[in-house]
Order: structure tokens, then sequence, then C-alpha cells
């Protein structure tokens, strides 16, 4: 952890070798998961134009995107142009509109690189983070959505998350039940919103929130948040969208999904979750998130978003739907109390006076050109325990030995690190002796 006089920005992290070599193993799993899928990477700039992102996430996305100021000559003006990515869903669309015919039908990509948002920094919620996505754009089928769900098990499955559960919704259901409570349509964005916090807030605060922030009849209120928590909330709700033509869409999307799903998700990770929204005003469909014992919130979500590509190229509708895993909020699941700081070297080298150097150099050379690890001693002590006590510093398996009496006899000393046990081989063989 950084110390109080140089901390990095809020809601940032540095981070050093262990934790690095853990989110990049953490990376390549989700990597080689995904391209089994026969999702292939893509990668778009850090930011973009700023009317490229805005209006894409509703009220409360926008207003945490990161925009950058104009710069040179208009920069006193105070104005942004651009603006940091604050998902891979918006940059996807725009790479779709840019280069429809040349990608293949369907499109099924995977992006995982960092996103910044402008909010509030807490446990598990930074303002730079790195997501990991994959999307399939050009297939309405509800296949397509099946796909991404099992490559979402499968990658959490892979990296090992205990106890997640899929929460699976959709926006049609959402719909339906503004419709049949009457919720006018030009309210039902916020309303939505409100409904998202059910979660968070316990239910008197969310009826609050509808009746004095949204102007919802208090009835009304109270009786559509007494439907979503109710334990028997799954039957209110089938009972209440009997007549709602969007209402009953929805359903079949989501009975469709836990079916096709049956085979590769087992029936205790995933159950369909009326008061689940999302509030992501892109949606369009199924949408679901993932929740695990001892994380806050979610670690996983997506869903199907099929206006989004035709909004931002003024052409024709796309289908297209993905989802996200939260690795941050993944990797502290994963860290045991007891693990070790990665190890820097494979072997080191030391340097038992100035004349020792350039064949130290060159034995290095020689290690590392076999492949392994290898560092070279460059403290000012030529004591060989202190450098003895570096090695074991760097986590070095083997340490190579070379004084004058080595010298002498044309040979180096190699020391097991952890049984201590020490062996003798010609200098000129000493890269040979690690395959033996």
């Amino acid at each position: 952890m950084a110390t109080e006089s140089f901390p990095p920005p809020s809601g940032t992290r540095d981070f050093l070798a262990a934790e690095f070599e853990a989110r990049e193993r953490a990376f390549a799993t989700v990597r080689d998961v995904f391209a089994r899928f026969g999702f292939q990477p893509l990668q778009t700039p850090v930011f973009e134009r700023l009317e490229v992102l805005t209006g894409k996430y509703g009220d409360e996305g926008d207003k945490l995107v990161f925009k950058i100021l104009r710069r040179g000559e208009h920069e006193a003006t105070g104005e942004a142009d651009l603006a940091l990515r604050y998902d891979h869903t918006v940059p996807l669309a725009r790479v779709v509109a840019a280069y429809g015919s040349r990608l293949p039908t369907p499109y099924k990509r995977y992006a995982l690189a960092p996103v910044w948002r402008a909010d509030r920094p807490g446990k598990g919620r930074f303002r730079e983070f790195v997501q990991c996505d994959l999307d399939v754009v050009g297939s309405a089928s509800p296949l397509a959505d099946a796909e991404v769900v099992s490559a979402l098990y499968a990658a959490l499955d892979a990296l090992g998350v205990p106890g997640f559960r899929f929460m699976v919704n959709s926006r049609k259901v959402l719909m339906g039940l503004l419709e049949v409570y009457g919720v006018p349509a030009d309210a039902g964005g916020g309303v939505l919103i409100t409904l998202d916090k059910l979660d968070k807030l316990r239910p008197e605060a969310v009826i609050r929130e509808l009746v004095e922030g949204r102007g919802q009849f208090e009835a009304t209120a109270s009786s559509l948040v007494a439907d979503l928590t109710a334990p028997d909330s799954i039957t209110r709700i089938r009972k209440e969208l009997t007549n709602s033509s969007i209402g009953q869409e929805g359903l079949a999307e989501i009975d469709r999904l836990l079916d096709l799903l049956s085979a590769t998700v087992p029936r205790e990770r995933i159950a369909f979750v009326p008061s689940l929204v999302r509030g992501l005003d892109y949606y369009t469909g199924v949408i679901y998130e993932v929740t695990a014992p001892g994380m806050p919130g979610s670690i996983a979500s997506g869903g199907r978003y099929d206006g989004l590509i035709g909004r931002m190229s003024g052409g024709a509708e796309t289908p297209a739907c993905g989802g996200s895993l939260g690795i941050e909020r993944i990797l502290p699941l994963l860290t045991s109390a007891g693990e070790k700081p990665a190890s820097a070297l494979d072997v080191a080298v030391t340097v038992l006076g100035d004349d020792h150097a350039d064949e130290a150099f060159r034995m290095a050379a020689a290690v590392r050109r076999a492949g392994l690890r290898t560092g070279v001693y460059m403290g000012s002590s030529s004591k060989l325990a202190r450098q003895l006590k570096w090695a074991a510093a760097e986590g070095a398996r083997f340490c190579l030995i070379y004084g004058d009496r080595e010298r002498d006899a044309g040979e180096v000393i190699v020391r097991d690190m952890t049984t201590g046990e020490q062996t003798t081989h010609p200098v000129d063989q000493v890269a040979g002796s690690f395959a033996e």
C-alpha cells in the first residue's frame, strides 16, 4: 500500500509484482475461456469522442463519464470534446457501425482492458478498473444470450469464484409491469432507476422515493414494491403480466434462456429475479447480474441491447447481446489469506568481487537463454551471506556462487535455495545443469 504522503489518485491503485501477476493469471484464464467459446479479441482507444459516449447510459450513467477538456487554443473554454471510455459496449457499437461489412456475422468479440468512471470510490468500486467483456452482434437468437451466459459461467467457474449465482430478468417484463401498474411512459425510466435500488435500500425508502421523487401514487408504489419483494414474487409477477403482451414476451425470453442453460449452468446457480432492473438505458431484452457471498453488489452482468448500434449508426436496428465480468470485485474473492508473494527470479547470480562481475554477467545471459528468470546481484556487499539473503528475498529457486576458488577450478556452485543442497558444475555447462 502506498504511504499517506504519496497515494495514487483517488479511485485508482498501484499494483506491485505479486498482485500484478495474480491479476495477469486471472486475465489469462478469462481470455482462454472466451477464446474457447469462439470470441475474438478487440482493442479500442481508451478515449472516445464525447458525443459517442453521452446519451447511452441514462442520466445517472452520463454523470459518471470522465470528460477530457479541449486542448491547445481551446483549453480556456473549459469545454470537453473527448471522454475516457465508460465501458466496452458503446465502443463496440461504434466499431460495428464503422466496420460492419468487414466483420463476420454474427460478430463475437471480447475485450479485456481498463475503463473509467467518475464515481465515488468505495469497497470494490474504483474510478479506473478493468472490464472483461464479451458480446455477440448480429444474432437475435436466444442462443446468443445463452452463449454469453455460458461463457461467463465457465470463466467464473475456471477462476474458482465460490458460490456465485446468476439473477435473470427481462426489460420487457419491467416494461410490462410499468404498463399494468399504470406508470406513464415518460416516467418509466426514472421509476426503473429507483426500483434498481431495491437491493440497497429498504422497501419503505424505495416507496418514498417513488412517491416524492418520481411522482407516483402511494398505492401504486406500495403495491409494485410489495409484489417485487414478496417471497412469492415470481408467482405474483407472472399473474400481473397475464394481460400484458410485452410482459408475456419477456417471460417467454426468460423461460427460454433458462431452458437453454439447463445443461451448462446448474439450476441452483441461476434464477428469475423480478426485482432485477439494471440501470443502463440501452438494454432491450434479457438482463442478468451475478452475485457472490462476501461481495456487495454484482460481480458480473449483461443483457440484450438490440437498439444501441442502430442508434449509433443511424441505420437499421442490429441485434446484440453481451456480458461483463467485474474482475476487480472477483479478485478479492480468490485471494487466500496465506498467499505468498510471487517469485521474481528462478536463478540468482552472486558477484563476490568486482573481478567476477564479467563472468557473472556471462553466466546470467546463458541461463536466461535457457528460459529461466535470472538476476545478477547489484548491491555493494561482497559477502556471500548478504547475497544469499538477497537471493532468498527475490524468491530465487537457485543461486549461482562464483568466487576465487570456483574461478581457479573453472566451476560454479549451484545452491538449491529450498533445501540448501549444493552441486558443482563446469562454468560453460551451468545453463544445461538446470535441464537435468
